[in-house]
């Protein structure tokens, strides 16, 4: 549950206000003890699905969301998606622990201005939220040089993960074959028909060159260990 900002003192008036979106409440609690001891920065409020983040921002008027890859409701991606939809002039920085090299150019593409995994020095993650503040993005130097790749050769000619080539809503229907949810508990977890979720499957299946149901999900449940 999210929780309201609190009153402020004249210290913390002068302070950039931060909204943390995470499903887990210790990292949640950890990463707001975290940014409340700088001088600069403090928590306004907290949420731990999309529904409550969307909230959030609009009572609290955030100046920068962090926002977790793997939420309740929805993936972390799509949220993005819909905060650049209705809050645009809003940042977002995304704080994971998923695979850069897998999410962090897709985060961007939605409309992130940073990706950071959650194993990084306690530093870094605070030097991304101020770099993200300022206007400038951050990400790793393996990503910046894998985007840099990528625009001079060309996606074609880059290599990469078959996973590459499914889109953002077919990644996230892998990540949770390959977690154990069955077709009705995925349609119910992202708010999707049973219908639609079998799409995704077949789409999937097919991009990855895979030949029936259980190769999909040996595979879906290797990649993902494999993220581990």
């Amino acid at each position: 549950m999210k929780k309201k900002a609190r009153a402020q003192t004249p210290q913390q008036a002068d302070k950039r206000g931060v909204l943390i979106v995470d499903d887990h409440p210790i990292v949640r609690q950890g990463l707001a003890q975290l940014i409340d001891q700088e001088h600069d920065l403090r928590v306004c409020g907290q949420a731990e699905d999309a529904y409550e983040a969307m909230q959030a921002i609009k009572e609290l008027n955030p100046d920068l969301a962090v926002v977790d890859i793997s939420l309740k409701d929805t993936s972390g991606i799509e949220l993005i998606k819909d905060i650049k939809v209705h809050f645009p002039g809003l940042p977002v920085l995304t704080l994971s622990m998923h695979d850069e090299g897998v999410y962090a150019e897709r985060a961007l593409r939605a409309g992130a201005r940073g990706y950071v995994m959650k194993q990084e020095a306690t530093e870094r993650v605070v030097t991304a939220i101020r770099r993200v503040l300022s206007g400038e993005m951050y990400v790793s130097e393996g990503v910046a040089a894998k985007m840099v790749s990528k625009l001079v050769a060309g996606p074609a000619q880059t290599g990469g993960s078959p996973v590459d080539r499914l889109s953002d809503r077919e990644l996230e229907v892998f990540r949770l074959i390959g977690a154990g949810y069955g077709t009705r508990e995925m349609a119910e977890k992202l708010h999707l028909s049973v219908k639609t979720i079998e799409t995704y499957r077949a789409h999937i299946k097919e991009k990855l060159d895979l030949i029936d149901a259980n190769e999909l999900l040996r595979t879906a449940i290797n990649w993902v260990n494999a993220e581990r």
